[in-house]
């Protein structure tokens, strides 16, 4: 029986237009009036996962940056885990030898040395969705993420371990050349501490090995005695597999990479066409 779900955000519980239909939104509520607790898995940062959230009025616990923190409906920090100067090092220094842009997300923001870069990003990941990203519109978000603080412009990435406080949580790096991206994450694999996933193609996202999706959500499920084969997860990358692969009932979108689709019991339909709500009402019905 299905006591807990854990769900990601991009290409999976959002629909191109970054927003969760009514149709995800009403089977969420069902599923939470069954006792059912619904999670956000999400390689977002708070900052970032809580804005299409707050357009709802959903209470759910979140796990964000691949699992690097923990939060619970009331926002509260649970648990997090961060990357080391060692670590941040190495990271940066396979990186730049190989002319790989990135951005380094903190517990206090993402920090960029050139936000026209972050354009590429954006426009690559609606791409390897399926989507057409629409240019000005992503330039005027990026512009409001600096304006409101959460996007930083810094000149010199070393800079950031500087700030009292500010915690190093994830590296997000890209490359349009899949295969050096592909040899780069190889690379940092087999650095025992480093977890390194992919939200999309053409991108690295590294955190600690602490920090994945999976462990956090085994850890969710551990605080509330719950077995982890009355758990049910839902994704559409790379990113998703640490999860979904520990739980009893996976779900991919129809959407998903077929790395995803391999391991799941069901595929859904698309983010666009509310695959997450369909899957949920489909799996609880079944139960009764």
């Amino acid at each position: 029986m299905i006591k807990l779900i854990a769900t990601d955000m991009d290409g999976t519980l959002l629909n191109a237009a970054h927003e969760i239909s009514e149709e995800n939104i009403n089977a969420i509520k069902y599923a939470q009036s069954k006792g059912i607790t619904v999670v956000i898995a999400t390689g977002r940062a708070f900052y970032e996962a809580s804005t299409p959230m707050a357009e709802t009025d959903l209470k759910v616990p979140y796990i964000c940056l691949n699992g690097a923190e923990v939060r619970d409906e009331s926002f509260n920090i649970m648990n997090t885990s961060h990357l080391n100067h060692e670590l941040v090092e190495r990271i940066k220094a396979i990186l730049d030898r190989e002319d790989v842009y990135y951005q380094v997300y903190t517990n206090r923001g993402i920090y960029t040395e050139d936000p026209t870069r972050d354009l590429d990003i954006y426009l690559d990941i609606a791409r390897n969705a399926g989507q057409q990203g629409d240019v000005e519109k992503i330039k005027a978000g990026i512009q409001k993420r600096i304006d409101n603080g959460t996007l930083k412009i810094v000149d010199n990435y070393k800079d950031i371990e500087d700030i009292p406080g500010e915690l190093i949580m994830k590296v997000l790096a890209f490359n349009p050349d899949l295969e050096k991206i592909e040899r780069i994450g190889k690379e940092l694999s087999a650095i025992s501490s480093l977890a390194v996933s992919s939200s999309s193609r053409g991108n690295l996202e590294i955190t600690h090995s602490d920090a994945q999706k999976g462990i956090a959500l085994e850890t969710i499920a551990n605080q509330l005695h719950i077995d982890l084969q009355d758990v049910m997860a839902l994704g559409d990358n790379l990113n998703d597999v640490s999860m979904l692969e520990r739980v009893g009932y996976p779900v991919a979108m129809d959407n998903a990479m077929p790395e995803v689709k391999a391991i799941a019991k069901l595929v859904t339909d698309t983010n666009e066409h509310s695959g997450v709500g369909k899957a949920i009402i489909k799996v609880l019905t079944e139960e009764k």
